[in-house]
Formats: C-alpha cells, sequence, structure tokens
C-alpha cells in the first residue's frame, strides 16, 4: 500500500503482539528469507510491517507473494512503499502503524529461529521488571549455509546495562537480537520518528532505550545474520567515504546524547572521548599523520593511557618510513 500519512492511536497496544518493522531496499533475492523466518515463528501473534525503501528491482512483487501466506497464519501484515533514503527513514515509516506491545526490527537479509520471537516474549512476561531483552545471534553464509566468525563482540552478557558497551564496541548491537517493550520505546520517541541519518537505525533505536532501561541476555542463538558479499553494511567504502560516515556518526551521536538529556560531565567527556579514538583509528589506518597527531593531542585531555601509547605508535610510524 501507499504510505498516506496514516497513523495508528499511540496508546492502543494490543496486549501480547509482536510488531515486526523490515526496513528493506532492492532486497528481489534475499528478502524471502526474513519473510519465511516470519511466517515459520511459533509465536501466534504479530504483526509484520515491511516498508520498501524506494527498491529498483522487483522487491515489492516478492513482499506482496507473501500476503496471502500471513493471511493464512494469522498475522497482519503491511507492504508499505516509500521514496529511497535509508534504513532509519525506512524504519519511520512503518513505526506510525506498531500496535504490537512488542516491538523488533530485523534486517531484510537475516533470519530468526523458530522460536525465537515466543521465547523472548516469554521472557519479558515472566519478568515484568524488564522493558527488553536480548539473545545471541550467530553468523552464516547464505551460500554455503556454514558458520562464520561473529562480526562484533559478544561482551560479557551478565551486564544489563548496555548503553557505553554498545557505543564503544564492547557488545554487539545486532538489530534482530534485541526486543523491546513498544510502550516505552515511544514515550523517548512520542512522535515515532527516530533520528535519521546514513549511518545507524540501530544506534537511534537501541542507544536512549539502554541509557534508560537494563537489557538482560538470553544465552541462546536466536537470530542469524547473513553475511552477504555486496550488502550495505560490508560493501568497501572509499576513503572519503568512510570519513563522511564518521563525521555522521558523530552527529547521531550528539543527537542520541541529547535525546538522553545526558548533561553530566562525565558522559560528556566520555563521548567527546569515544570521537578522538574513532578519529585517530581512522586516520591511523590511512596514514593520515597530520590527523593522527591533531587526535593524540586531542586525546591528551581523556585518556593519558591511549596517549602515550598513540605517542609510542606515532613515532614508530615515523621511524620506520
Amino acid at each position: 500500500m501507499e504510505d498516506n500519512g496514516y497513523q495508528k492511536n499511540k496508546l492502543d497496544y494490543i496486549k501480547g503482539r509482536v510488531s515486526a518493522v523490515v526496513p528493506v531496499f532492492n532486497g528481489e533475492f534475499y528478502l524471502s528469507t526474513i519473510l519465511a523466518s516470519l511466517l515459520e515463528q511459533t509465536y501466534p501473534l504479530m504483526e509484520i510491517i515491511l516498508v520498501d525503501d524506494g527498491s529498483t528491482d522487483k522487491t515489492v512483487q516478492v513482499a506482496e507473494g507473501y500476503r496471502n501466506k500471513f493471511a493464512a497464519r494469522g498475522y497482519e501484515y503491511e507492504v508499505i512503499r516509500s521514496a529511497h533514503k535509508n534504513a532509519s527513514a525506512a524504519i519511520n515509516q512503518g513505526l506510525p502503524y506498531v500496535t504490537g506491545e512488542y516491538l523488533i526490527w530485523p534486517d531484510s537479509d537475516d533470519r530468526l529461529e523458530r522460536d525465537s520471537v515466543e521465547k523472548r516474549v516469554n521472557f519479558l512476561q515472566r519478568h515484568p521488571q524488564y522493558q527488553c531483552v536480548r539473545s545471541l545471534s550467530y553468523y552464516y553464509d547464505p551460500k554455503t549455509g556454514g558458520l562464520l566468525s561473529a562480526d562484533e563482540k559478544t561482551g560479557d552478557i551478565s551486564k544489563e546495562d548496555l548503553f557505553w558497551d554498545i557505543l564503544e564496541s564492547r557488545t554487539y548491537v545486532c538489530c534482530g537480537c534485541y526486543m523491546l517493550r513498544s510502550e516505552p520505546f515511544f514515550e523517548i520517541y512520542p512522535e515515532r520518528h527516530i533520528p535519521e541519518y546514513n549511518v545507524g537505525q540501530n544506534f537511534q533505536m537501541l542507544l536512549p532505550f539502554m541509557f534508560r532501561y537494563p537489557c538482560p541476555t538470553m544465552p541462546e542463538r536466536l537470530y542469524g545474520v547473513c553475511v552477504r558479499e555486496g550488502s550495505h553494511s560490508r560493501r568497501k567504502l572509499t576513503r572519503e567515504e568512510e570519513y563522511q560516515k564518521y563525521d555522521d556518526y558523530e552527529m547521531l551521536v550528539d543527537e542520541i546524547s541529547a535525546i538522553c538529556q545526558m548533561r553530566d560531565g562525565v558522559s560528556q567527556r566520555r563521548i567527546a572521548y569515544w570521537k578522538i579514538k574513532r578519529r585517530y583509528c581512522l586516520a591511523m589506518k590511512y596514514g593520515d599523520r597530520k590527523q593522527m597527531l591533531k587526535a593524540l593531542w586531542q586525546m591528551r585531555k581523556y585518556g593519558e593511557k591511549d596517549f602515550y601509547h598513540g605517542m609510542k605508535d606515532f613515532i614508530w610510524r615515523l621511524m620506520t618510513k
């Protein structure tokens, strides 16, 4: 259906229902994987909100091919078409349609284990003190089906305070692992609109929520990440594109910091240090000595240990060139 600005009652959450918002762009050859895995869920009460981000292939035809299948399964199914922009903008097209008590947003080329939704809902129903939960994931090759090494660190799964671990890459942001309660999520975003950037979407969805609420981890691999050559997240970037990506992430994190009302000095210094350390690593990747040295002097204010290690590395690079 064409997007016509339709918006559900913001307080009209159907008890027990899980809303799955799935953004997709040019997914003709892989979209069936996630749709089939949603269709096969053991959990009985779901709505699927698929948002086509201006695809130029047969994505919409593939999506429409599942309409009768989802109807037969008893799942609500929306296909929303929008102009091409980015994943966060596509999610924004889907958020107004969410009516479920619980919210997930799996990637369009991944897959959910059959009991993935049911197990996470059961956890939240048994533990009403929690507003979210996550599972573990596994990575696989879609051509061979073989398991692959993870792209992200798992981290300490006993921890529940995950904001800084996610931001500082000590644990994973793998979107399909997380399930949030819809009501507290839309208290953060009452307009049902997350910040739109050409980077992220998981930072926008997760970080403000993790800043407010603890998130336990179920030690089960309930979500499969497709490692697909040529996918948007794995496309090799030019130097200019990578620098732009880092700039975009910095602006995004500044906006998230404002959403979290992060005004204390310790947090602000930590955000500043996160930016500087990333800049140093990027400059080091491209051998940009001027930017490396600039980042090192900025780093000195925040982390002496990293500053001295960085200086040793910088001097070594100068001596070996």
